[in-house]
């Protein structure tokens, strides 16, 4: 699936920011029988409504006549949230010295399979939050930001 999400990436980046905004993230998924096409957008002053509807109507015959999906999928465009996925190096490098919340697929060598700290740095193997927890990327189930309401 992750080959279907950078296609995609590709294909819709130009129109999207040439547009005014900019492509967050692409996640394709099945949930349950169904699949999901989500196109997260962003912009300094945020997303509403508006933004993702006018989103949507770009995008739809340029994903229709590229064909890249043969399933039956449901469309989505929407913002990332304020609590949004960390699924990219880019999303890791935005968020440096800004606390993250991470949860492991299984319980790590200290026994814990949740995280909530401040992210200090990253490479291709290790996640590693302040006071010099490394956190095994590969067991990494989710990785997002925090906000205190």
């Amino acid at each position: 699936m992750a080959n279907i999400e950078e296609k995609v990436e590709n294909l819709l980046k130009p129109v999207i920011e040439e547009n005014g905004y900019d492509l967050y993230d692409v996640e394709y998924a099945k949930e349950g029988k169904n699949y999901f096409l989500r196109i997260y957008i962003d912009k300094p002053e945020g997303i509403d409504l508006k933004d993702c509807e006018k989103v949507n109507d770009l995008i739809n015959d340029l994903l229709d006549k590229a064909d890249y999906i043969k399933e039956q999928y449901f469309l989505e465009v929407s913002s990332p949230g304020i609590e949004r996925n960390l699924r990219k190096d880019r999303h890791l490098e935005q968020n440096i010295g800004n606390e993250i919340y991470i949860k492991l697929f299984q319980k790590d060598k200290s026994g814990k399979k949740e995280y909530e700290g401040i992210l200090k740095e990253f490479n291709e193997e290790l996640i590693i939050l302040e006071e010099d927890i490394q956190i095994e990327r590969k067991n990494i189930a989710q990785i997002k930001t925090v906000y205190h309401w």
